[in-house]
């Protein structure tokens, strides 16, 4: 007794968790700063060029999507000033009520002419399309089906439907129709058509026979193949002449379409229900008249320039060969995405920086990017790339590679 006050013996004072106690553990990015080997927001001062600047310094970039070069192409840049002048800087509300422009449903009619298909529908984010074509398509007593190496936005769809996920080994189509026999319910499968890390491309026409063989649809997250692949840019299912077989494809503005956003693209029916299903797509405002302007400039450039997609190609062989030559492995790469795989994330790291140093600007990836022990620094190439600049770049990679044991 204290007090004249009796504590209640059913009273167990248990003690509170702060929420932001794993923020304030989180220490691994700032001891990587202090070693001086943490590679990520950098700062560039500059377009995303074959060189960009950084801390004011001349760098040559070989870690941009710009595939083909066309987010400072002239014609590009002068579609999006003349859309703000025209419309303003933003849409002020959801394609759903108010921010629907005339240019939005102009591009819509573009991108289903580019890629052959009845219909197609803009978002303001790639990552958004994922989430929300995936989460309206797939219901409760659905199943959707993915590549167990597919884009994290994919996974993050499926997590936000109601139907049940399963994952196949990665190109594995053995295993993809071992996981469609188990299943008798409305199936979706979903896959890359070029993966991001590795940059393989997916085994499409076995996807297609054994998506068929099972009665499920089929989507194709194509960011990094349109623009890259087919005769035309059109993408994987170009690539493969299988373009009236693939149900749905999803696109992204900021790789070789030069500007941020993205698009599904497929049955004028199907693509109408995502229009009112798609809760990224109705509950996000819409995307910026300087995006829409730009995405329409890059597509007309893409169809008048064919061009570039060879050059895009020529220079991807020449950097294929070049790093298999010096002795690096690249993995399963046959894309202008070229992954030299160096195992520990430490050697990564100190990787990225000794390239920094000698005027090279890669990206790294560690897990849960890419498997545990398959660090990896992630190149990917441009059409506007010259051979002086990638003979730079080999020579570096050489320098560095040697100096860290591993060629």
């Amino acid at each position: 007794m204290d007090g004249g006050l009796v504590q209640d013996p059913s009273v167990v004072m248990t003690k509170q968790t702060d929420i932001f106690e794993k923020c304030f553990k989180f220490t691994a990015a700032d001891d990587l700063r202090r070693a001086g080997v943490y590679p990520f927001f950098r700062v560039i001062e500059s377009a995303q060029d074959p060189e960009v600047i950084l801390n004011g310094r001349k760098m040559i970039m070989v870690g941009s999507n710009n595939y083909l070069g066309l987010t400072n192409h002239p014609k590009v840049k002068e579609a999006a000033v003349e859309a703000v002048k025209k419309y303003g800087t933003g849409c002020a509300g959801s394609r759903f009520l108010n921010g629907t422009l005339d240019i939005h449903v102009e591009l819509e009619r573009k991108l289903a002419r580019f890629m052959r298909k009845e219909a197609a529908l803009v978002f303001s984010t790639g990552f958004q399309v994922n989430l929300g074509v995936i989460s309206a398509v797939v219901g409760k007593d659905d199943v959707v089906i993915i590549d167990k190496m597919d884009h994290a936005s994919i996974v993050d769809g499926c997590r936000l439907s109601y139907g049940e996920v399963k994952r196949f080994k990665h190109n594995d189509m053995a295993d993809l129709d071992r996981v469609l026999s188990e299943n008798g319910r409305g199936k979706l499968v979903v896959v890359d058509g070029v993966f991001s890390m590795e940059g393989d491309i997916i085994n499409l026409p076995e996807v297609v026979r054994i998506a068929k063989d099972h009665g499920a649809r089929i989507m194709v997250d194509d960011a990094h193949g349109i623009g890259v692949l087919g005769k035309g840019g059109r993408g994987t299912a170009e690539h493969f002449g299988l373009e009236a077989e693939v149900d749905l494809i999803m696109g992204t503005y900021s790789k070789s379409l030069a500007s941020i956003g993205g698009f599904i693209a497929g049955d004028e029916d199907v693509i109408d229900y995502i229009r009112h299903f798609g809760r990224a797509l109705i509950f996000s405002a819409s995307p910026t008249p300087a995006s829409v302007a730009s995405v329409s400039a890059a597509l007309d450039i893409i169809e008048s320039e064919p061009e570039r997609i060879e050059m895009l190609w020529k220079n991807t062989r020449k950097m294929l060969k070049g790093f298999k030559e010096l002795g690096f492995a690249v993995g399963p790469s046959e894309t202008p995405i070229i992954p030299i795989i160096v195992g520990a994330d430490e050697t990564a790291f100190k990787m990225a920086m000794l390239l920094q140093e000698e005027g090279v600007f890669a990206n790294v990836a560690v897990s849960p990017a890419v498997p545990p022990g398959k660090a990896l620094i992630r190149t990917s190439y441009m059409a506007t790339h010259t051979d002086t600049h990638l003979d730079t770049v080999l020579e570096a990679f050489g320098k560095v590679g040697k100096a860290l044991g591993l060629i």
